[in-house]
């Protein structure tokens, strides 16, 4: 049998398979560039090019209904992966104002919302950029309509597994399989309104958290947003600031670590310490000795202490864990230089040895 001849659309679109990479890399570049202006934050982006095969299968499946390559409006895709269902709603404006939106085939399957509704879909735009748009200047492409999906985590899940499962419309599935269909989509669109609601919560206590610290510190529990707060004020920047000068070196205050804030979290609940209020007040009463037992701890760990050259931020809150684990017989000074991830920098029950000798040396003799 001879081969089907190949498509006319097909042969052009090989040809131009290059400029449609390229007006793919401008696309993603240009919305992941809207996304970081508007200062929001999403799991991922990315951009797809048709294969030449499957424009071939599609031109089949359609016969006569392309009869040039502008027709097909998905050659090129972007896809928008947000991390709550309400930023699927921030990303379609941006999208809708930078964006010539072609609304005879854009949709936004979120409004088609029947209560059997089959499907659990973000919104899907077919797009042009504009003349003016510099992102596209100087793209053979540029004017050549593109897809545009963006959907929540959780619908991204949703429509990858009915993917691969090959159920494209309701009356595709076995009744047998319909109702869990059903009941799976309505446990995800409520995760994603849960979420929603953490999210929510969690920039409303991030919002009072200074109130909070200032009127009632004792009923303020130790957690990574408030050891974030605290890292900047009182008591703990000060004696961070005293720290360093005794160890003669700077205090980073800009230092890039999103994991210390965490870390420092857990080490003081480890240590006993699960209140604000209760950190404050032993700060206070320990801070002299805090300081002296930073200064005689540098010889043995300096390059632990200061592996960029100084201290880093909530390096007292460090040194007092240390201090109280040495107190405290039932505590781990091991695991607390793990903690740390101080671990990495030599054996740490070497470490932990020479920790608690320095603690011995200063505060056995003392009444």
């Amino acid at each position: 049998m001879m081969p089907l001849p190949m498509n006319p659309l097909v042969r052009q679109y090989q040809k131009q398979l290059p400029d449609y990479e390229a007006l793919r890399a401008a696309a993603v570049a240009h919305i992941a560039q809207l996304l970081q202006q508007a200062g929001l934050k999403i799991h991922h982006i990315t951009g797809r090019v048709k294969k030449p095969h499957s424009l071939a299968d599609k031109l089949r499946r359609k016969l006569g209904r392309y009869t040039e390559l502008a027709d097909v409006t998905d050659l090129v895709g972007v896809r928008v992966i947000t991390y709550f269902e309400s930023d699927v709603q921030v990303v379609s404006r941006l999208v809708e104002a930078a964006y010539e939106i072609d609304w005879n085939n854009s949709i936004d399957k979120s409004k088609m919302h029947d209560p059997d509704r089959f499907g659990y879909m973000g919104v899907h735009y077919v797009v042009r950029s504009g003349p003016s748009m510099a992102a596209f200047g100087g793209l053979r492409l540029a004017g050549v309509p593109f897809e545009i999906q963006i959907r929540s985590i959780l619908q991204h899940a949703w429509a990858e597994i009915e993917h691969d499962l090959g159920y494209k419309n309701r009356e595709a599935v076995p009744r047998e399989v319909s109702r869990r269909f059903y009941r799976l989509a309505g446990l995800l669109e409520m995760a994603d309104e849960e979420f929603m609601t953490i999210a929510r919560m969690s920039r409303d206590y991030a919002a009072d958290l200074p109130e909070r610290l200032r009127d009632n510190p004792d009923n303020v529990f130790i957690d990574l947003q408030s050891v974030r707060l605290l890292m900047s004020m009182p008591p703990v920047h000060p004696l961070d600031e005293r720290v360093a000068d005794a160890l003669n070196v700077t205090l980073l205050v800009d230092w890039p670590d999103p994991e210390r804030p965490q870390r420092l979290t857990t080490l003081l609940q480890y240590v006993g310490v699960h209140s604000v209020g209760q950190l404050q007040k032993e700060l206070l009463r320990c801070e002299e000795d805090v300081v002296q037992f930073a200064e005689a701890l540098q010889p043995r760990l300096r390059e632990a202490w200061t592996p960029a050259g100084g201290a880093r931020p909530g390096t007292s809150l460090v040194h007092y864990a240390l201090l109280r684990t040495c107190e405290n017989p039932a505590l781990d000074t091991v695991h607390v230089l793990k903690l740390l991830d101080l671990s990495k920098q030599g054996d740490a029950a070497q470490m932990a040895g020479g920790v608690r000798s320095v603690y011995e040396q200063i505060f056995s003799a003392l009444p």
